[in-house]
Parts: structure tokens; sequence; C-alpha cells
């Protein structure tokens, strides 16, 4: 009997022990895809009376949840502005479980603690830094996209600019023969492997959480045009009003069901942006605080935003993303529900070449479009 009683007591006392454990801190992570591809990422907890934010990482941008919790040893986390939620189990200083919903699905998700790595003997790394060219004709009608690279040694960060927005901001370091760089910022995940040719030009394969790997070649800007080869869409020619002598017109459902119009009161006489954007594009949130700031700053001198936005059929029914999106970044201007991504272009039929998530209006006080820019960045 006493034999068992200190058996009993020994597995309740590693019981409490583990769900004791500290999770507050940086943890090296991973989402799986497939069976041959894993993504590696940092996630970083901290706990504050019972509750538990976590933060991914675009770059050095933290994207924190909306809400957690952790108790004897279970740990779920929402992402209620991604319609997205992580729930996993701590065991022997293992977290497992299950990151995703929405759009994406749900991938398996694993972390450790933090461990430095130490720093291999791979060779000196080559100078790649600034500016590239990636000749690529997109559905959008591209040809060519930018590829912006910031160097410090052997360490990386780089991300590719289309007209619709970025990759994100991916990081990573000289591996003895390429660079390796990696992002998972809750919505985009992808793998970045970059190979320096000696024709100096770039050798890319992306492979994202959805697909196989892409390859794409990068080069120097004055070599391309040299080769006589396009240069990336400038962003504010590439999406256009048919009639710029027109007003530009939208009549919209709030939240509430509530129509509002171009021709409302509140709108005359007032400098416009009209913000074509939904919350299920991740360029799309990093633009959303920005436009707050905008809006909070010069809204007293006659300022209004307006943000048309398009979601996915589910969403319009559930109304879940969407609330917590706009709880998300305190925005505090107008937000309409245009309808599908796929009905932009008939709900505007001002528009010219419209494919772009977000793009923006800029409306004078007359209410003509001044300017329109495609995406997000410059």
């Amino acid at each position: 009997m006493k034999s068992l009683l200190t058996a009993v007591a020994i597995l309740v006392g590693m019981t409490l022990s583990l769900a004791a454990q500290p999770l507050a801190g940086r943890w090296d992570a991973k989402i799986v895809a497939d069976a041959d591809y894993s993504l590696p990422f940092p996630i970083e907890f901290s706990e504050r009376g019972g509750q538990v934010t976590a933060s991914f990482f675009n770059g050095d941008e933290r994207v924190t949840s909306t809400g957690g919790t952790f108790k004897a040893g279970s740990l779920v986390i929402e992402f209620a502005h991604y319609d997205s939620r992580l729930e996993a189990t701590l065991e022997h200083g293992v977290l497992k479980g299950k990151y995703g919903g929405g759009r994406g699905g749900l991938r398996d998700f694993e972390a450790r603690p933090h461990t430095a790595k130490t720093k291999a003997d791979v060779g000196q790394a080559p100078e790649i830094g600034g500016l590239w060219d990636i000749p690529f004709e997109s559905v959008k009608g591209e040809k060519a996209w930018r590829f912006i690279v910031r160097q410090r040694g052997d360490e990386v960060s780089a991300a590719i600019l289309r007209v619709d927005g970025d990759t994100g901001t991916l990081r990573g370091s000289w591996q003895g023969d390429r660079f390796v760089l990696n992002l998972f910022d809750g919505a985009r995940g992808s793998t970045l492997e970059i190979v320096p040719k000696p024709d100096a030009t770039l050798a890319l394969s992306l492979r994202s959480l959805r697909g196989e790997p892409t390859a794409y070649t990068a080069i120097r800007p004055d070599a391309a045009r040299a080769r006589g080869l396009a240069a990336p869409d400038d962003p504010a020619q590439h999406t256009r009003v048919k009639n710029p002598a027109e007003p530009f017109a939208f009549a919209f459902p709030d939240l509430s069901g509530r129509i509002v119009s171009n021709t409302d009161e509140r709108f005359r006489n007032k400098v416009i942006i009209v913000n074509v954007t939904g919350s299920w594009c991740p360029n799309c949130h990093d633009e959303a605080p920005y436009l707050q700031a905008l809006y909070k700053k010069y809204r007293s001198l006659g300022l209004e935003i307006v943000a048309l936005d398009f979601e996915d059929a589910e969403q319009l029914k559930k109304r879940t993303r969407l609330p917590a999106f706009i709880k998300k970044y305190g925005i505090e201007y107008t937000y309409l529900v245009g309808g599908e991504p796929k009905d932009v272009g008939a709900r505007l039929p001002q528009t010219e070449n419209l494919n772009t998530w977000p793009a923006t209006f800029f409306l004078g006080r007359d209410g003509r479009v001044r300017a329109v820019h495609a995406g997000i960045g410059s």
C-alpha cells in the first residue's frame, strides 16, 4: 500500500509540475503543411491575470492574439480577426496541437521553448541586399514584381512586392550555398530559398503552405532595363476610373444593415478616401492601422474614410471575422459591406482593372477621383 501511495504522489507531482511549467517567452514553432514540408517560425507568449497573449511575427511587427487561456497544460488562443484559433497541450515541455480555421483549415502545430542556435561555420554570405526585379507575367497584367532585400552579414530579411501588396517579411540566414528565409504571421506562411548565381542573378524558390515550390529569377533593375525587360507596375496607374469627371458613387449597407451612400450629408464637401478591402486579405490587415491613424489625425480637418468590404460567402453569413477585424484595429471610420470579392467589378462599375486587395480611391471635395492606388506600399 505504501508503495502504491508513493507512486500516486509521484504521478500527481509530475502532473502538477507539467501544468505549472511557464509558458511566457519565445518558442520555436512549426506548422506542418504536408508529409515533406514543415514551416518553422517564432511565437511568443505572455501571461497576465490568467489571460494569455500570443504573438506571431511579420518581420519586426507583432501580430497579436485577441484572447487566450492556459489551464492545466491546455492552451487555447484566439485570433478572431483571422477567424483562427490555436489549441495545444503542453506535455514534457512540448506544445502540440492544431492551428487554423476559416479559409485555411486546421494544420498540425508544434512548439518548444526557444534555444539559441550555435552559429555554424557556413562560410561568408554573398552580398544581395537592395532592390531586384522578378520578371513575371501575372494574371493581373503585371510584367514584373519588385524584390526587396535587407542584409546584415549572413542575416537577411526580404519581401516580394506585387501590385496588390507583398508576401510579408521573410527572415533567415545563409546556409552554406543559399539563404533560407521563413514567415508565418497567422495568415501568411512561406519559405523562400535564395541562391546567388554566377551571372549576378538570384534563383528563388518560394513555397507557401498552400502549394508546391515555385521558381523565379531576380535581376537588378538596371540590368533588367538594359535587357529590355518591363519594370514592375506603377500602383498609381494600375487601376483607373472610366470617367474622372464623374463623382465616385457608392451605396452599401453598414454592419447594421443601414444603407450609406456617397450622397449622404456626412460626406458633403469632404475629402474622402474610399478603400476596397476584405478581412480575409493579409495586406488589408497591414493597412488598417495606418488608415485609422490617418483618420484620427485628419478627420477634424474634413477627411472621411469609407471602407468597402468584400467577404467570402461564408463570412457574409456568419459575420464573425469582420467585426473582430474592426475591433482589433480600433476602426472608427465608415465600414460598409459590398458583397463577395468576385462581385467587386459589378458593384463598382465606374472602375477599370480593379483587381487588387486592397485598392484605394482618393476623392476631392467635389466627389471626383483625384488618384487611385493599387495594393499597399509604394
